[in-house]
């Protein structure tokens, strides 16, 4: 029963002629059998603690470098508008810094200074186009001016205990705005919408299914006009077993309505689709927004397994598990490392999910033991467990194919 069947790999031809080409969040690799938890090594530990540390390093030295980047490319570009016009302005000039996505557009390796480290940081760094690890504010600062403009204000108005009576503290006067802004507004970057895909596959397809998927997904990803990016997929091993777990990156709504529309129009769709109704017997989609304080980590391979946590929430609470998971995460990712975090907006409402990478499970649990000994974590669980209405633990393996693994 615990046995899975082999699959022979199919014969593939090279050619130096035709390189193959790919892009971020898109891989394809050879498969001889469906991955399972009994790929994974206890004792790999220390082989994913170097990988992670190189990986943060590249990170912190794409940011560095990006930053840097955009920092000269503001320079210039106010240079520029006063030699131009100097005693006025055009209205066609640029008003604040370059958009972020020039820096990874313009292409081009950056020597990040860390070593071993450098040519995974232009990996990195190329991928800050499309919002991983942005090293800018996202309009964070005018929004900020504009509460502490506005706190002020109040503030002068609003004194002595006797007010705060009345009106309240600060802190719930701010949290009182916010809620009546959108949630989308507050809580979210705003540049993405993520889907998360549930496959639940038959027993016996199971082999199949991995085949079919793993054929066309990455092929999905890797054509420019799709506009869509497979941040990762994973099969659930312990929890709802034989379950597939996708995770999909579109440009905002409207990408995802165009995304959609070109991939059902490929012309191999039609025999894709109706395979894939003969494997499974449950689909279910949510479409989710990833939390501001949270951007989705771009394409890496740390190996291990992932635990994705599903929140279900109380109704009005998103807010606050915010603002505490604001802070919980800080005190989190010095012994943990993050995927990312999304609350869903169409589909099972109320809900987060949370997705972390681990080397195995042993390493899972003393990482989650270390976490009570950062401060501010114990505060975020005394204060984020009554807003749960129920929550679902499920360990997954990644697919040969998956970005992120």
């Amino acid at each position: 029963m615990l046995a899975r069947r082999i699959l022979t790999a199919a014969p593939t031809c090279t050619s130096s002629s035709s390189p193959l080409l790919f892009r971020t969040f898109a891989t394809s690799l050879p498969r001889t059998r469906t991955p399972g938890i009994g790929d994974i090594n206890s004792e790999g530990a220390s082989a994913f603690d170097a990988k992670q540390k190189q990986f943060r390093e590249a990170t912190r030295a794409a940011q560095k470098a990006k930053a840097e980047q955009d920092s000269q490319s503001v320079k210039s570009k106010s240079t520029s508008s006063s030699s131009s016009s100097p005693s006025s302005s055009s209205p066609t000039d640029g008003d604040g810094p370059a958009p972020a996505v020039s820096a990874a557009q313009e292409g081009g390796g950056v020597d990040a200074g860390t070593g071993g480290a450098g040519g995974l940081a232009s990996e990195i760094k190329s991928t800050l186009s499309l919002g991983k690890l942005s090293s800018h504010s996202d309009g964070v600062e005018s929004t900020e001016t504009d509460r502490t403009e506005t706190a002020s204000q109040e503030t002068s108005k609003r004194k002595g205990k006797l007010a705060n009576l009345i009106y309240g503290t600060h802190e719930g006067q701010q949290m009182e705005r916010d809620i009546e802004r959108s949630f989308s507004q507050v809580l979210a970057r705003g540049k993405y919408v993520h889907s998360i895909v549930f496959h639940q596959v038959k027993p016996d397809k199971v082999d199949e299914y991995v085949k079919l998927v793993g054929d066309w997904y990455p092929r999905v990803a890797n054509i420019k006009e799709n506009h869509v990016h497979l941040v990762g997929s994973w099969r659930t091993e312990v929890g709802d077993c034989d379950t597939f777990v996708h995770i999909w990156e579109y440009q905002r709504y409207h990408g995802y309505h165009a995304s959609l529309h070109s991939i059902s129009h490929h012309p191999d769709f039609p025999a894709f689709d109706k395979q894939l109704k003969q494997l499974i017997t449950h689909k279910q989609t949510s479409l989710m927004q990833e939390f501001s304080f949270w951007p989705t980590t771009p394409p890496r391979q740390l190996g291990g397994l992932f635990e994705l946590r599903s929140y279900n929430l109380h109704p009005g609470n998103l807010l606050e598990w915010e603002t505490h998971w604001r802070k919980g995460l800080a005190a989190r990712k010095e012994v943990m490392e993050g995927v990312g975090a999304w609350f869903v907006q169409v589909g099972d409402l109320n809900t987060v999910h949370h997705l972390w990478q681990f080397a195995d499970l042993e390493e899972r649990k003393v990482r989650r033991e270390m976490s009570w000994g950062i401060e501010g974590w114990g505060e975020t669980v005394h204060k984020t467990v009554p807003l749960i209405q129920s929550m679902k633990s499920r360990i997954l393996i990644p697919m040969p194919w998956s970005p992120v693994a």
